[in-house]
């Protein structure tokens, strides 16, 4: 093989100076003629080793090619044969037996793919193809054996300048369905650069935050252990305090004591939640879990229409119900999360379905400040000006106010950045807890744009490397149009269904997606039915993502709703551009 005539034209390269050793002139004079024959964009990688398992792989190089793929390359110098499926190596020393090249470098580039899933949190879905260069070696152009394309087989000729055939070989015969993201190779290098002492905001280990994050909750076991003895409880505190959590366990325990209990909420997406883990648990669970309306159903009430029956006439009926109700069939503790959601007269008529209604076992799990559905009809004194002006629950008179008070105060689901996005709704007490994590990002439109851009956030977030089932798009106003379509089929059962399935992204309202979260959440602010409610409702969609949140819509809207203190707090967030996938 010619020895090219090197230039100033460089790639990036990792290491920037591979050390050669004195048998790998075939891997040095590849490695040359590579940096010489591709574009700048691209980042070469040498001797790459990973561990998948027991097994360790080691790429001779990998090519990172931003808008097309990545490609794992087995360099073998001398002369190669191949002679009734066993390969042959040939130098000035003879002809010896040796493994497949295809082989390796088929099994290293799984083993990559395994190992930087692991890192990064998320599969790789990036195109990406296993080849082998044989430098010294002329292969027939129509030369094919069972596993090796000819496609993924750069000779001697072909190494010479084998830009465009590795380009062909990644597009049409890699794995993966989609080109290499500029921003998810800049993931990639990070995590093979192996640099130390990198600020920890650059490249946050999300699982990492979110596995701290769940810890943290766990925690928060000290406060059903504190009040075990007291039989009537609210607990109240913000977002991401952990509150449905403590709903769970208390649920548990209280079950496996042998009482009957039931484990209620209001939204049909969090009961579902609350009945998949409910469903794993080996031991005694209880009676119902689930939406409060579905009990109401199960007990024989009829179904009715119109808001004024919701709240009155099918509350009046459960309580007539429950006076007749068998004592065999009463409820010996009630546990409600996103207690603020329940009505007045739901209380009640709950409270009637127990053994002793004025002495039986109640817990309320609540955030006083996301009474998004104004139920309770009257605001505390106390709510500040701006963002926090909105209607919060009555706990002075409501259902609720002779209950002990249990405040849970700090954020543990959130990370800081996102935390103190929303932390002017939260209250003076809230206190996040989690890691730093990465910056808000936010996005400019206008309103009537936001479904669109939303959209725009989504499809980059999945170019970056972010697993379509981390990501749930959530609205304000209209329906997104995959939200739309489930509604107007009346397939709310399959629509929730595949939100806990966590097979691909989620479109919803924020108010559906109360007591919900997801690791990244694009808030897409394309207005508001009612401007009185909307500090409320930026509340639950600011605060539903656990790693990632992205803020689009209209700077205007979003400070009406919000409030200065919200304008001030997304001032401090990242310009995001999803058509470019720039972040400035």
């Amino acid at each position: 093989m010619a020895v090219p005539v090197w230039g100033l034209k460089v790639v990036r390269c990792i290491p920037e100076a591979p050390l050669f050793a004195d048998g790998q002139s075939a891997e040095r004079i590849v490695w040359e003629t590579l940096k010489q024959s591709l574009p700048d964009d691209v980042v070469l990688a040498h001797s790459v080793q990973v561990r998948d398992g027991r097994a360790e792989h080691e790429i001779d190089i990998l090519v990172l090619w931003p808008g097309v793929g990545m490609a794992a390359i087995e360099v073998k110098g001398g002369r190669l044969s191949v002679q009734n499926g066993q390969w042959f190596q040939s130098d000035r020393d003879g002809s010896r037996k040796i493994q497949s090249p295809v082989v390796q470098s088929q099994g290293s580039a799984h083993g990559f793919k395994n190992w930087l899933g692991r890192q990064l949190g998320t599969p790789l879905t990036s195109r990406f193809a296993y080849m082998v260069a044989f430098p010294y070696t002329a292969v027939p152009g129509a030369w094919e054996m069972a596993g090796c394309p000819r496609a993924l087989v750069l000779d001697d000729s072909q190494c010479q300048a084998p830009a465009e055939f590795i380009r062909k070989a990644i597009e049409k015969e890699g794995s993966g369905a989609t080109p290499l993201a500029a921003a998810f190779l800049e993931r990639i290098v990070r995590q093979l650069s192996g640099n130390w002492g990198a600020d920890s905001d650059e490249d946050p280990n999300t699982q990492e935050d979110e596995d701290t994050q769940d810890h943290l909750t766990e925690r928060q076991a000290i406060l059903l252990q504190a009040t075990r003895s007291l039989t009537r409880v609210r607990f109240t505190g913000g977002a991401g305090s952990g509150k449905t959590w403590l709903a769970v366990e208390k649920a548990k325990a209280l079950s496996k004591q042998g009482k009957r209990v039931g484990l209620f909420c209001y939204n049909k997406g969090l009961g579902q939640y609350l009945q998949d883990r409910v469903s794993t648990w080996r031991q005694a669970k209880p009676v119902f879990t689930g939406e409060f309306h579905e009990y109401v159903r199960g007990l024989g009430v009829p179904d009715g229409k119109g808001q004024d029956y919701f709240d009155v006439e099918m509350p009046r009926l459960l309580k007539a119900l429950a006076a007749d109700m068998d004592p065999h069939d009463r409820l010996d503790a009630v546990i409600v999360d996103e207690a603020q959601d329940f009505a007045p007269l739901w209380w009640e008529a709950l409270l009637a379905c127990t053994v002793d209604p004025d002495n039986s076992e109640v817990y309320a799990f609540m955030d006083d400040r996301q009474d998004v559905y104004r139920r309770w009809r009257g605001a505390t004194a106390g709510a500040t000006a701006g963002a926090t002006a909105g209607a919060t629950a009555d706990l002075a008179f409501g259902p609720t106010a002779a209950f002990v008070p249990i405040h849970v105060d700090e954020n543990l689901r959130n990370t800081r950045k996102i935390a103190e996005t929303f932390k002017p709704f939260a209250g003076e007490h809230f206190t996040p807890r989690g890691s730093t994590g990465l910056p808000v990002r936010r996005v400019q439109c206008t309103s009537d744009a936001a479904l669109d851009v939303a959209g725009d956030c989504v499809d980059a977030l999945i170019d970056e490397g972010w697993a379509n089932n981390q990501i749930a798009l959530l609205t304000t106003k209209e329906r997104h149009p995959v939200h739309l379509d489930y509604f107007e089929r009346g397939a709310t059962e399959e629509y929730w269904r595949e939100f806990h399935s966590g097979e691909g992204e989620f479109y919803g309202h924020v108010l559906g997606f109360k007591g919900l979260e997801r690791s990244v959440i694009v808030l897409c602010v394309n207005g508001f039915k009612d401007m009185d409610r909307a500090s409320e409702q930026l509340y639950v969609g600011l605060s539903r993502a656990r790693s990632l949140l992205v803020v689009v819509g209209d700077s205007a809207v979003l400070e009406e709703g919000g409030g200065r203190e919200l304008k001030h707090a997304l001032a401090r967030a990242q310009s995001w551009d999803p058509i470019s996938v720039a972040v400035r």
